[in-house]
């Protein structure tokens, strides 16, 4: 079974920058397609960037040019690197596994974009 735990979300202020971190626990890690998604209230979860075992990266429109998405095989842990971030930002950000037949979850970070 995969578990995943976020960590690193917190408030900061527009412009500013935050490094989440996403822990797996489990086997075959690098056969994953390893993903950010956020969710703001009222607003359907949508992905942020993900990251094939080969190290190919995806980013949606809203982090293209201010997120960067990397995983360390050894440490069984996904990264994604927030910049010049905007109120628009704010949201929970989960973590996910993909595999043949869906997600696995973590239980999101909050991320609030604020002055």
């Amino acid at each position: 079974q995969v578990q995943l735990v976020e960590s690193g979300g917190g408030l900061v202020q527009p412009g500013g920058s935050l490094r989440l971190s996403c822990a797996f626990s489990g086997n075959f890690f690098t056969t994953y397609r390893m993903g950010w998604y956020r969710q703001a209230p009222g607003i359907e979860r949508e992905l942020v960037a993900d990251i094939t075992g080969t190290g190919t990266t995806y980013y949606g429109p809203p982090a293209k040019g201010r997120f960067a998405i990397e995983r360390d095989s050894a440490k069984k842990t996904v990264y994604l690197q927030m910049s010049s971030l905007k109120p628009e930002d704010t949201a929970v950000y989960y973590c996910s596994a993909k595999y043949h037949a869906g997600n696995f979850w973590g239980q999101g970070t909050q991320v609030t974009v604020s002055l």
